[in-house]
């Protein structure tokens, strides 16, 4: 009876076991959009709490909801904190850490809210008239500091609101503009700044400390929050561009500036006609830390760590020898040492750097994280970590014992119904007997007996790398889901292999990128038996499309092809993005001193090789790569009578965000893919 017992049990075990298996799904639309979205993890103070922003996705009412959520540093369970509709975002804590300072919608236009910890219903610490976003707490606790659009000829904000709500309703919409800066990624310029303002924490009026017709902080090149309060509260230290350049569309010099935090003369304390931002003082007020690139044009220049030396007015490059680019940077609480982050293989890495410049020591890696925040104690670590089958969490690193705690686990409900496998790593030789990293992701159900077709996924920027992550536009799992093996190539360009391997790309668009994934496209059919070698496909968005477009031109090797938002024309390209220092410094030179650049590496002369079927699609408000390059392609393609169609959004721009639009951007896609690798 005892051994038919034993049996029972086992076999019951075996039952639930399997019927576990049997609930677990691949990863549908519908699953997608539910992911909760973890984002802005903040410690309080003394350490016991995070703060961190939760957004759901509403397909039905086709737009999301953002909310602040409390845990314990300890763990525990989760409390929701806010819950008026729209958005509510950015929580920062008091230095006492009895009140959250937040940016909500909940009124109308984002402004600043408080809500105390006590309990108690949120209130307004901002009705100012061009709304608030990025709030930072003085020292003290007394003021805080935020960004807000104004007219720069406006005496004040009475005036500011009198002159936006003219012009809202002034039927007339035409505007001239006298400079070519005058749109940015999907808006154009409507004649108002950003400007930064410090007001009274407690109410009361905003004082502008950027008064002038600049941008202060300028669009974000890498900075992060591009500015800062002093310790002593009496100054603010911004980033702002003055260089005449930039009207131009040709100007990344971007400079820190300090200014009295009551208002006054504003100074420059860079000099460097390169791109520097990003500004934090030490908590105890000696130095300013800050980032800074060495090449003047060049966005996607290596970004060192400068401490400058308040009294002295000096200033020092801490990461000058190491082959890095600094992130995100966190001060120790102490003042003696410096934490960034950096890009790293696919994944990232975290440093320390002693102060004042002792030595660059890499504390860990291995991990996608971001968001980092240090507590107190020194050795404990707060940010988001997420990998390809996890979307992301707050979790926390021990430093002294080199070990991770998960803190929140949002989604885990929705994911233990779901088979997602984990990316696998593989390097081969690629261009210039480089060796060059990718990513490899198996399908639910994996049999290593079958024949999967394979989808290459190629990144964009072209030098954002594709990471570990849970990559809420280019999802892996969603391709995997339909059964396919899914390939991302860190071709060079990508960042996180050396800045020389960054710059590979220069000058060389469908040069050594190219190379990169057609050899690596040989070396996966050489290594994994599973891959049928008949049924490739590929796609990809931005500089993605671009490699799209040039291999539209260079190979039929792939079954069909995805270009979203791709760069089609390069002479056009240049004629038309926002931002002409982009092309200028990848092309080196404009279409008329360097024409050969713009005509060898153009997809649009070499369209009479078009054979691959192809998806083109675009959108009206995408600034950065204009409607015309989408829809330029594909009447190429109608007219090479290539097998195509054209998905076109007129309420999107370089991305789609809006819940109902990616779904059937994400099944236009997929039932394209699927028809040609059936």
């Amino acid at each position: 009876m005892r051994k038919h017992a034993v049996l029972a049990i086992i076999g019951l075990v075996l039952a639930a076991s399997l019927a576990v298996g049997q609930t677990a799904k691949p990863l549908t639309f519908d699953d997608f959009i539910k992911i909760k979205r973890v984002t802005d993890p903040q410690p309080s103070p003394d350490g016991r709490w995070i703060a961190y922003v939760v957004t759901v996705m509403d397909k039905e009412a086709n737009r999301s909801n953002s909310d602040i959520w409390l845990v314990p540093t300890a763990g525990g369970d989760p409390r929701r904190l806010t819950t008026a509709p729209g958005r509510d975002n950015t929580p920062r804590w008091s230095p006492d850490g009895r009140t959250l300072a937040f940016i909500s919608t909940r009124s109308g236009s984002p402004q600043v809210w408080m809500i105390s910890l006590d309990g108690g219903e949120p209130w307004p610490a901002t009705t100012i008239s061009g709304g608030a976003s990025g709030v930072v707490w003085s020292a003290d606790g007394k003021s805080i500091a935020f960004a807000s659009s104004v007219y720069p000829g406006a005496a004040d904000d009475e005036s500011n609101k009198k002159m936006m709500e003219a012009a809202e309703k002034n039927k007339v919409k035409g505007r001239v503009y006298e400079t070519l800066f005058h749109r940015y990624w999907n808006a154009w310029s409507d004649g108002t700044r950003s400007h930064i303002f410090v007001a009274p924490a407690a109410g009361g009026k905003a004082v502008d400390v950027t008064v002038g017709d600049y941008d202060a902080p300028p669009l974000d090149l890498g900075g992060h929050l591009d500015y800062a309060i002093s310790p002593d509260g009496r100054e603010v230290a911004f980033v702002r561009n003055v260089d005449p350049d930039l009207k131009m569309g040709i100007g990344t010099n971007n400079d820190v500036f300090i200014a009295p935090a009551a208002g006054g003369p504003a100074v420059a304390i860079t000099a460097s006609k390169a791109n520097d931002n990003q500004p934090s003082y030490s908590p105890d007020g000696k130095f300013l830390a800050y980032k800074a690139m060495a090449r003047p044009g060049y966005e996607s220049d290596k970004l060192d760590l400068i401490l400058y030396d308040r009294a002295a007015k000096t200033a020092v490059n801490l990461t000058k020898a190491v082959d890095v680019s600094v992130d995100e940077t966190v001060w120790a609480s102490d003042s003696s040492a410096v934490y960034f982050t950096t890009d790293e293989k696919g994944r990232n890495a975290l440093y320390k750097v002693g102060i004042p410049g002792v030595k660059v020591e890499r504390i860990m890696g291995g991990k996608t994280f971001s968001a980092m925040s240090l507590l107190r104690d020194g050795q404990t670590f707060v940010m988001l970590e997420q990998a390809m089958n996890r979307p992301a969490d707050v979790w926390a690193f021990d430093a002294a014992a080199a070990s991770w705690r998960r803190i929140t686990e949002i989604n885990k409900e929705l994911l233990a119904g779901l088979e997602m496998n984990p990316a696998e790593e593989f390097w081969f030789e690629g261009a210039g007997k480089d060796q060059v990293h990718g990513w490899l992701l198996k399908p639910p159900a994996f049999d290593a007996t079958k024949k999967y077709p394979l989808v290459m996924l190629i990144h964009g920027g072209p030098h954002g790398p594709w990471k570990d992550e849970f990559h809420y536009r280019w999802n892996t799992q969603m391709y995997a889901a339909r059964g396919w093996v899914v390939a991302e190539i860190n071709f060079h360009a990508s960042a996180g292999y050396g800045q020389a391997f960054s710059d590979a790309i220069v000058g060389d668009w469908g040069g050594k990128p190219y190379q990169d994934i057609i050899k690596g496209l040989g070396y996966l059919h050489g290594r994994y038996p599973f891959i049928d070698m008949s049924r490739n496909a590929a796609a990809g968005a931005s500089y993605g499309g671009y490699m799209i477009n040039w291999i539209l031109g260079q190979t039929d090797i792939f079954k069909c092809l995805i270009s979203h938002d791709g760069v089609f024309d390069l002479r056009s390209m240049w004629g038309s993005t926002e931002e002409l220092w982009f092309p200028e410094w990848e092309q080196q030179g404009t279409p008329w001193t360097n024409p050969e650049q713009y005509t060898k590496w153009s997809p649009s002369y070499y369209v009479k090789n078009f054979r691959t079927p192809t998806l083109v699609i675009h959108s009206q408000n995408d600034l950065r790569v204009p409607l015309e390059q989408g829809l330029q392609l594909f009447s190429a393609l109608q007219r090479m009578k290539v097998p195509s169609k054209f998905l076109y959004f007129p309420d999107e721009d370089h991305f789609v965000s809006k819940p109902q639009n990616a779904e059937l951007w994400w099944k236009t896609k997929l039932d394209w893919l699927e028809g040609w690798l059936k």
